[in-house]
């Protein structure tokens, strides 16, 4: 079997949580994870202990996020 690459490229596709995970090791300096469970059920962790810096983290995330497409 083939050698499987992960393209640095923005898509429109859902990804796999789990190789998403496997690709990010050694590269954070500390991360915010949300999301759902295989039940549905919402998840939060944060290595961050200080819950004003998550959610400093999140808030600055969501406005990079809302300001894509404005190109």
């Amino acid at each position: 079997m083939g050698e499987i690459m992960q393209l640095p490229v923005i898509t429109r596709l859902n990804l796999d949580p789990d190789r998403t995970l496997e690709n990010l090791v050694g590269k954070l300096e500390g991360f915010i994870l949300a999301g759902y469970d295989k039940e549905g059920n919402e998840i939060f962790s944060s290595t961050y202990a200080d819950g004003g810096n998550a959610l400093w983290l999140l808030e600055r995330c969501k406005t990079a996020l809302l300001g894509q497409g404005d190109d």
